[in-house]
């Protein structure tokens, strides 16, 4: 039996090298000026990105340009809507990293109504519905990791003591195209490869054994994973392979946002959101850092509370396929998995918790901050002596 399952509004997609090629037409269809929101230089002064602007510029097209650096917090995004919102923008596109196309979805989202992010932004202020119209939005990836592209959340950071790390969420914000590119990730060094695909992987696996997931994200979910396996290391290494590798990280990044926003996530996201706000760790980073103990976690309390929980038969599916073994199943294969993940961490030099000014005395405050919304989905309710252990097997 299929049971019933909702899916949330996704964005139309173009998927391939040379996509980028497509974008000045999709965005002269708006009809207006644009805002282009990118990082501070890296697509700007790439030879993809003077094609881009020549070709904007060539076909008469006006743009304003705001640049993001770091992750983006409620004030950026609150001083940009003031400064453009009487611009007359027709469209906001954004072509980055996850930062900036979070910055370009809620810039999107508040240049028409005006108000400030911090009404809507969950767990911090009022949470006032959002009621729209949003501006349309192209969102352009050029890292692989997020899938921000394919999510209606805008994730916003305030550092240190206080400090948070919140989505300002609804599906009004929904990119209206998602065009990704894999020749765009040529440039991303292999520190960033690591982080952000292991962010990417952690997603897809969440997703496959979140409370919420369906049969159709699994299947995406599955194949997501596949693609991460078979490209991450390679493109990661470089070499003959590393073209390839980089094209499977941006279709496994892509469908990593799909799933998520329609199954939410796990503990590792849980863990991850105060790890980012109250130290500077960046969030593929903590993903990679802690996803093989998270997962032993998870397994290990349903093998104790919850014999019968059904992501524990996900937990080995995915084991027996990273072992290529018809034959292996239940705890052999889940081991396998775990195995997997900690060689993962360490050929693609993730550092440990310590490295990043994480000591044990921290730990309590993170665990505290780590019941947001991410843990509501993890497919069994960790406690938190469960959550420190975590924390305390990668400091």
């Amino acid at each position: 039996m299929i049971g019933p399952f909702s899916i949330a509004r996704l964005p139309r997609i173009e998927f391939g090298a040379g996509a980028i090629d497509k974008l000045p037409g999709l965005l002269a269809g708006y009809g207006g000026r644009l805002l282009l929101v990118t990082g501070r230089r890296s697509f700007t002064e790439s030879p993809a990105g003077e094609r881009f602007l020549a070709r904007l510029a060539a076909g008469g097209l006006a743009w304003d340009h705001l640049r993001v650096s770091g992750e983006p917090s409620p004030a950026l995004v609150d001083e940009a809507v003031a400064a453009y919102r009487g611009a007359g923008i027709a469209a906001v596109a954004g072509i980055g990293g996850g930062s900036v196309l979070d910055a370009a979805k809620a810039v999107a989202g508040l240049l028409k109504p005006g108000n400030s992010v911090l009404d809507h932004l969950e767990g911090v202020g009022p949470e006032l519905p959002y009621r729209g119209p949003a501006t349309p939005f192209v969102a352009v990836p050029t890292t692989a990791g997020t899938g921000s592209e394919a999510t209606k959340n805008a994730v916003l950071s305030a550092r240190g003591p206080g400090g948070y790390k919140k989505s300002f969420r609804d599906e009004k914000l929904v990119a209206e195209w998602a065009v990704v590119d894999p020749d765009l990730l040529a440039g991303c060094p292999p520190a960033l490869i690591a982080a952000d695909g292991m962010d990417a992987f952690t997603q897809l696996l969440e997703s496959f054994v979140s409370a919420r997931a369906n049969p159709m994200t699994d299947a995406l979910a599955r194949s997501g994973i596949m693609a991460v396996k078979d490209g991450l290391l390679a493109w990661h290494a470089g070499g003959e392979d590393a073209a390839a590798g980089r094209a499977r990280m941006a279709y496994a990044s892509l469908l990593s946002g799909i799933c998520l926003a329609q199954t939410g996530l796990g503990s590792v996201h849980g863990i991850a959101a105060p790890l980012g706000a109250l130290f500077p760790v960046p969030h593929g980073v903590a993903c990679g850092t802690l996803v093989a103990e998270a997962t032993a976690a998870n397994i290990a309390a349903m093998k104790s509370r919850e014999p019968e929980n059904p992501a524990l038969p996900k937990y080995a599916e995915i084991g027996r396929r990273f072992a290529m073994q018809k034959g292996l199943n239940g705890d052999d294969a889940r081991d396998f998995l775990v195995a997997t993940l900690r060689r993962w961490q360490e050929a693609l030099a993730l550092p440990r918790l310590a490295a990043c000014g994480i000591a044990a005395g921290d730990i309590p405050s993170i665990v505290a901050g780590s019941r947001g919304s991410s843990m509501k989905t993890n497919p069994v309710v960790l406690t938190d002596g469960e959550i420190a252990g975590i924390l305390a097997a990668r400091l």
